[in-house]
């Protein structure tokens, strides 16, 4: 497997997992609440309103490794092994999980129901924030990208917002792990304006909440605006707001266009060691079903 894709790919899943980290201790903040507090919160400190260890992520990664897991496990796309690994981890007590994931969830353990109806109130951010394994998979079949990105997203979300902007970031990061640059990321985000207006993020207005709208806008705000990973992660999440999924997107995307090597060490060193090796484990294998 060529050496410099593996690199990005891994860049791209430990820096989602390194996002998350971070912004978890300042979500549900606002960006002048975190100021009084922090400063510029830039350390894997743990704590806020889940009272985390420093360096514990959230569902944000939990899930996008039980998506992954499911892929690996089955050596290509079994809708149902999704569902029951999203089972699995909401029965398994995690610190946080959010609402529309969680009544997609209950309804396919107590319906069967794989895909729920489109719902106007689905337009949240938790399918696009899972959704990285799929890209990793798939890095040159976009054809069963689409698919397996829009029906893992609908076991919980099943709204156009959402939909769209799953598959725009979906793109976007795997045009930076094989090389692509911010034009052709640009262009991607263009097409989604153009798509759907309420995404136009210039100039940035910005709010960092759930809705999937505020989340892409703040993640290619930061993305677009800065010139190192670091610089990246901690504008977005000093954000606040839904910190830790806005953070493990742009890690996600910084973390592709800048390589695992431009990760900082010290943030590295405080993740969670057994996240870590699962996404290492995860990477190596998601990225072999392109050869």
């Amino acid at each position: 497997m060529n050496q410099q894709l593996l690199n990005r790919a891994l860049g791209a899943y430990l820096g989602f997992a390194c996002g998350d980290a971070l912004g978890a201790t300042v979500e549900f903040m606002s960006a002048k609440q975190i100021q009084k507090r922090y400063g510029v919160h830039s350390e894997m400190i743990g704590g806020g309103w889940l009272a985390l260890e420093p360096g514990q992520v959230t569902d944000d990664t939990q899930m996008a490794l039980a998506l992954g897991q499911a892929i690996i496990d089955h050596r290509g796309w079994n809708l149902q092994a999704v569902a029951d690994n999203f089972l699995a981890w909401l029965e398994s007590d995690p610190p946080d999980v959010g609402n529309t994931c969680r009544r997609g969830i209950v309804r396919y353990r107590d319906d069967g129901e794989l895909i729920g109806l489109p719902r106007e109130d689905e337009a949240g951010n938790g399918a696009c924030m899972r959704n990285l394994p799929v890209v990793l998979a798939t890095l040159n079949r976009p054809d069963d990208f689409e698919v397996w990105s829009l029906e893992q997203s609908r076991i919980t979300h099943h709204n156009p917002l959402s939909d769209a902007a799953t598959l725009a970031l979906g793109r976007m990061t795997n045009l930076l792990i094989r090389g692509e640059g911010l034009d052709a990321c640009q262009r991607e985000a263009e097409r989604l304006v153009g798509q759907y207006s309420e995404f136009a993020y210039k100039p940035y207005p910005g709010k960092a909440s759930g809705y999937i709208v505020d989340t892409v806008q703040t993640v290619l705000h930061y993305f677009f605006n800065t010139d190192s990973f670091e610089s990246c992660l901690i504008a977005t999440v000093n954000q606040g707001g839904d910190a830790d999924t806005t953070g493990a997107l742009a890690g996600m995307l910084a973390g592709a266009k800048y390589g695992l090597e431009r990760i900082p060490e010290r943030w590295l060193e405080r993740l969670d060691g057994e996240v870590a090796e699962q996404i290492r484990r995860q990477t190596a294998s998601l990225m072999q079903m392109n050869d």
